[in-house]
């Protein structure tokens, strides 16, 4: 429904395809349309169905040049929409599919605010998709109805996410998952950010600081709240953490990775990855990909979930070019836990376990030595279902290990890699509230990673390079937490104050998929 004044509106005003922005408008609100659309539809009969949804969608298109006009009315006549009362606001607002909630002065400043945002739109020729929180029950509803009915097409539109109007509720909003974008388009999701009432306006008004939405914010007004404007194909981009502090950003190994070393600096590459699985990994032929792009001269690996009898043929199928390497199996409990070095230079000594029979059977730690320093591939136990085995692990295992690093502190630097399952503090990991009695974020499993190594000199690597960024290096398979990148940082390089001065680069690898953890790196300058 269209005002007739003071904003009249000519059906044949201007060609179709002239109207950019009125295309990208209707398609933006094509959802909502398609939903009121559908609810008159006949339930009965395949015919009647496929009859009204070419009506609905002639009618939508005849709809298109009316709204378009309607807006280049509104934004012609701004001065005009102060002297309007209430109703004829919400007519209006109605009718270009704006929520009509609020009080007056809220009506006039979101109807302004979406005008002026579609001039800057369409003078910077820009059609991009817009940020928006959608309950995902909603999102695959309306999917459902759109691919049963015919949709107005048109060759310069730009398909957009639908908009869609909000009924209230007290659950709190939560961003689409996977949103659908064009694949050069950025996107910011929105997860539980703080965002500053009194700089949003929209079509929904504010109810609290922390539960504001709005379907008309602009990709600039989010990012300048958030500081960031991400790419959807790059989820680890995003900024996903339930309690976001101040000056937190999200971990982008493009733009923080420091250049190489030069040529003739003598490094060493170390890389690291719990693979949750090797049988499983080699399928996919990720290791070749994995040597190309990183050329490492070590690697370490972690829940390789192999028996002993088949260690001599995986060695034949892993990477050509490292002659060197070293396994243990759990005998405890047959393909279970497990860890290996794999080496292109030959060690000088070579250890496996802790030397204490107790914590030895599930083939958890491998130690090398090389010139300069000792090296462990290790694989922590996790504290299990319900914590059974919290009491082992902070009590015994913990201590057992940080003793043995302590020993071999006493001739070389220590670097401890691998799967440590403790993400230490709360920036380490997507939910910190939810997950308190979690097993790898409990109180205890975090004081005994404090107490046993960090406090005793060995250094957090990639937190000390990058004190206030949120990366992580595990993503649960369950709720496609890698997808969201709701996850968290289990994986480590600890080392030996002595040789933590020597890391040119400490980084995360999350482009690398087959497992539920991603590979980590370090480079030394020796």
């Amino acid at each position: 429904m269209l005002l007739r004044a003071p904003f009249s509106c000519a059906t044949n005003a201007l060609p179709l395809r002239e109207l950019r922005f009125g295309v990208q408008v209707a398609l933006r609100f094509e959802g909502m349309a398609t939903r009121r659309r559908s609810s008159k539809l006949p339930m009965s009969g395949d015919r009647k169905k496929l009859r009204a949804s070419v009506d609905s969608a002639k009618q939508h298109e005849k709809s298109v040049i009316k709204e378009d006009v309607g807006m280049e009315e509104i934004r012609r006549n701004l001065d005009k929409i102060d002297s309007m009362n209430v109703r004829e606001l919400r007519t209006l607002m109605k009718s270009i599919g704006l929520s009509t909630r609020g009080r007056k002065q809220d009506l006039i400043s979101a109807l302004k605010s979406f005008s002026f945002e579609g001039q800057t739109s369409k003078s910077a020729n820009m059609e991009m998709p817009m940020p928006i929180t959608i309950k995902s029950s909603v999102l695959k509803r309306d999917a459902a109805i759109q691919a049963s009915q015919c949709t107005f097409q048109d060759s310069n539109a730009v398909l957009d996410i639908p908009v869609h109007k909000q009924k209230r509720t007290r659950r709190r909003m939560q961003p689409v998952e996977g949103a659908l974008a064009d694949s050069d388009s950025k996107v910011v999701l929105l997860d539980d950010v703080p965002i500053e009432p009194d700089t949003v306006v929209g079509t929904n008004q504010i109810q609290s600081a922390k539960q504001v939405y709005s379907g008309v914010q602009t990709i600039e007004k989010v990012s300048s709240q958030i500081g960031l404007v991400l790419d959807n194909n790059e989820p680890w981009t995003i900024l996903a953490h339930k309690k976001p502090q101040k000056g937190w950003i999200p971990y982008n190994p493009k733009q923080m990775r420091p250049p190489p070393p030069k040529k003739d600096t003598k490094c060493l590459k170390l890389v690291s990855w719990n693979v949750n699985g090797l049988r499983a990994l080699l399928k996919l032929n990720v290791f070749s990909a994995l040597q190309l792009e990183e050329d490492f001269d070590v690697l370490c690996l972690q829940e390789t979930k192999l028996k002993e009898k088949d260690v001599d043929e995986i060695k034949k199928n892993l990477i050509d070019g490292y002659d060197n390497s070293f396994w243990t199996c759990s005998v405890s409990k047959l393909g279970y836990s497990g860890t290996s070095i794999v080496s292109r230079i030959k060690p000088i000594t070579v250890n496996y376990g802790l030397g204490i029979v107790d914590h030895d059977s599930e083939g958890r730690i491998v130690t090398v030595e090389f010139d300069t320093f000792y090296l462990i591939s290790g694989y922590v136990p996790n504290s299990g279902e319900g914590l059974k085995r919290l009491a082992y692990r902070v009590e015994n295992w913990d201590p057992a290990l940080s003793n043995y690093m302590k020993e071999l502190e006493k001739s070389k630097p220590v670097i401890l890699t691998g799967d440590l399952n403790c993400a230490h503090e709360e920036i380490d990991i997507h939910d910190p509230t939810g997950n308190r009695r979690s097993a790898g974020f409990t109180n205890e499993e975090r004081e005994s990673f404090q107490k046993n190594f960090l406090s005793r000199g060995f250094v957090d690597t990639f937190r000390r390079q990058h004190p206030d960024v949120v990366a992580y290096t595990y993503w649960g398979y369950r709720h496609g937490g890698r997808r969201t990148n709701k996850g968290w940082r289990l994986d480590y390089f600890l080392a030996s104050e002595s040789i933590a001065e020597k890391v040119h680069d400490s980084y995360i690898l999350p482009h690398f998929t087959g497992s539920d953890h991603c590979p980590i790196g370090l480079i030394l300058q020796l």
